[in-house]
This record gives structure tokens, sequence and C-alpha cells, in this order.
């Protein structure tokens, strides 16, 4: 097993070093980014991290120190319209966006940018919708990093009907009034008696870090998605599942996939992960819930190692 870095001392405030400024988008949409240069002398490359729909960074300042002690630079940015990137909407709490192309583009863009000055191998790396954004980006071609780490991406919503009658409902419901409008008043899925934990995580510290942020910051907090988020979702996952484009898809692909998921399908996931030319996939049982690097230490500490091997090869010019 590997050493870990015990970074619990940073998972409520920010490390000397990193910062957090704004950039703006080609269409000027600003973006909250958190960068942190690797120490003098330690450059063993870049990690772009890119979390899911309703996170910030604040969320994974532990799993950044992590990387950051093994001398990576790390950097992250929240997505439009949540987080601390601001809302697409005039509900301080709703998470829209009309296409989710235009997560695309920003990634595109912030890419094109960011790697010009990132120290290689560059490393993509993203949970949920994170993961699923830079998949499809990939087989678009809008990026072009030395390998991608996938955690429990969203390739396929879970929902108490079908996917195709999800997305039909959902797109009904666009037009039937406020596209940008909740989907749902609350937790994380609508129709579970599960609690939003329990979806989450087993670990009750690390989901009090998420509300404890949030309530040093309210506009950290998004809130349920709107039905055009839920409609794009579910049209981008499918698309996604049948891209000719997965197939061609160079860089190695770690995918991490949590067979209990209570949000994401994890199934869909392993479909995905089967087209893909170079993927190793890595599974975790009951024992994990959705967000795999803010469970229990045993479940993380192994996520970690798995993530730490699979960059140690690139960093050394493994394949």
């Amino acid at each position: 097993m590997a050493d870990f870095f015990d970074a619990s001392g940073l998972r409520r405030r920010y490390p000397d070093g990193a910062t957090i400024t704004q950039w703006r988008t080609p269409d000027g949409w600003s973006l909250r980014v958190f960068d942190w240069p690797a120490d003098p002398g330690a450059g063993r490359g870049s990690i772009l991290f890119q979390g899911g729909r309703g996170d910030f960074i604040e969320k994974y300042l532990e799993s950044f120190a992590h990387w950051h002690a093994r001398g990576w630079r790390v950097t992250a940015f929240d997505w439009r319209g949540q987080g601390g990137s601001g809302r697409t909407t005039p509900a301080a709490h709703v998470g829209h966006i009309a296409d989710f192309a235009e997560f695309i583009a920003d990634l595109r863009a912030f890419w094109s940018d960011w790697s010009a000055t990132a120290g290689a191998p560059r490393i993509a790396m993203g949970h949920s919708m994170g993961g699923q954004l830079l998949l499809r980006a990939l087989a678009e071609r809008a990026i072009d990093p030395d390998a991608a780490v996938l955690v429990a991406p969203m390739l396929g919503l879970k929902a108490p009907i079908a996917p195709r009658v999800g997305e039909a409902v959902a797109s009904l419901m666009t037009r039937l009034g406020d596209p940008a409008r909740a989907a749902w008043k609350g937790n994380e899925r609508p129709h579970t008696l599960r609690s939003r934990q329990s979806l989450l995580t087993h670990d009750d510290a690390r989901y009090q870090d998420e509300l404890w942020w949030q309530a040093e910051d309210a506009t950290l907090l998004t809130g349920p998605p709107s039905w055009q988020w839920l409609a794009q979702g579910f049209a981008s996952t499918r698309r996604l599942s049948t891209s000719l484009g997965l197939a061609h898809i160079e860089p190695p692909v770690l995918m991490l996939v949590a067979e209990a998921d209570g949000l994401v399908d994890p199934r869909a996931a392993l479909a995905v992960a089967a087209k893909l030319p170079d993927a190793r996939v890595v599974r975790f049982g009951a024992e994990s819930a959705h967000e795999i690097l803010r469970e229990v230490d045993s479940v993380r500490n192994r996520a970690l190692a798995e993530i730490d091997a699979f960059l140690d090869a690139r960093a050394q010019g493994g394949v």
C-alpha cells in the first residue's frame, strides 16, 4: 500500500502556496480557478481535476494535498453555473445549463490556456459529471491529456424509469414551463428514501466538511438541477455511449466504479469502458457510495493507491 500524506488539516482551509483566481471564457463567463504549483524541484507533472454536478473546489482540497505532496501541480475550476462560478439562472440554488456543449467549450478553452504552461505529463481527472465531460472532450478531441482518471463517472443516470423515458419526460418538462426551474426540491435525486449523505459517502466527517464550506460561503451551494440540465444530462450520456470517438481515444484511462452507486449507473460506466482502447477499471462494492475520494479511509486509500500507481507510470514514461 502506498504512503499517504495526512491532509486532514487541509480539509477546511486553503493550502499555503495555492491561489484562487477568476478566469474568463471566450464568451466572457468568469470561472473560479484553484491552482497549486508543485514545490520547486518536485515537479512530477500536472493534474487538472474537475468535480461533479454541484461540486466546488473546496470539497477536494484533501485529495489535492495528497497529489501535491507527491510532486504534482494541481489545478481545478468550478463548472459554469455552479460552485463559485456563478449561476446561469436568477435562482441562487439551481444548477442550470442550456447545453452541455457549453461545458465542453469552457473545458476546451481552459485546457488550451492551462496546458501551455502545465508541465508534462498532463493528466485530466474528473469525478461524476466531470468524468463524463472529460471523456466526452476526449472523444471530441477537445483536450489532449497524456492520461485520464475518471472517478465514478456519470456515464448513465440512475433513474426510477428507463433512461430513454427519463430523457423524454425531462425534455417534455422543459417545454411545459421554465426550463431553468428546479427539477425537484432537494436531495441528490427524487423519489428516494435514502438520505443525501448515504448517496454520497459513508464518512460523516467528510460529509460535514462540505456543509461547513457552504455555511462559510453560501454561494457554494448549488442545489438541485434544472429540468434543462436533466434533459441535457440524459442526452449527453446517451450520445457519448454510442460515440464512434470512444474507439479512437488515445490516452490511457483509469476508471474507478462504485458498483453500489445510487446516483450514476455503474453498468453504463462498465459498458463504456469496454469500448475504450486502453482502459483499466477498478471496482468498489457496497463499501463505497458515489464520492469515492471522500469515502472512509479504507475506500479512499485504495482509490488513491490505484490512482498513484497509474500516475507514477505516466510520470516515469510508462504506458
